[in-house]
């Protein structure tokens, strides 16, 4: 039987994580994105805590995109970048969550070096 889009997505990003670990000094930059919307944490591997989230469907910026495409992306991107500098972290580690390096997900990662984050 064939696997699904996701199945492989899910194996990829576990095969991702056995190498890109985040830590209280360089957190892990996750990002998930479903068709309708985007979401982006800030995570403490070591410690099992997120520091910062931010996702299409904060009130901030709900009403100013559609949640699913890439302008979206940019307002989540430069809004958890904003939160995590407001917490002190100015580096991160990127974890694409198995999704490739492209629209979305690089719009997201984009918005957020340029907002300040060094990843």
């Amino acid at each position: 039987m064939k696997k699904s889009k996701n199945a492989i997505r899910v194996k990829r990003h576990w095969r991702l994580r056995k190498h890109i670990n985040g830590t209280a000094e360089r957190p892990r930059l996750n990002v998930f994105r479903s068709l309708s919307h985007i979401y982006a944490q800030v995570i403490d591997d070591r410690n099992g805590v997120t520091l910062a989230s931010a996702s299409s469907l904060d009130k901030e910026i709900k009403g100013q995109n559609n949640g699913g495409n890439v302008e979206g992306a940019k307002l989540v991107g430069a809004l958890v970048a904003k939160r995590a500098l407001e917490k002190g972290i100015t580096a991160v580690v990127f974890d694409r969550g198995g999704y490739l390096y492209h629209g979305r997900v690089a719009a997201l990662a984009a918005a957020a070096r340029e907002a300040g984050l060094k990843f």
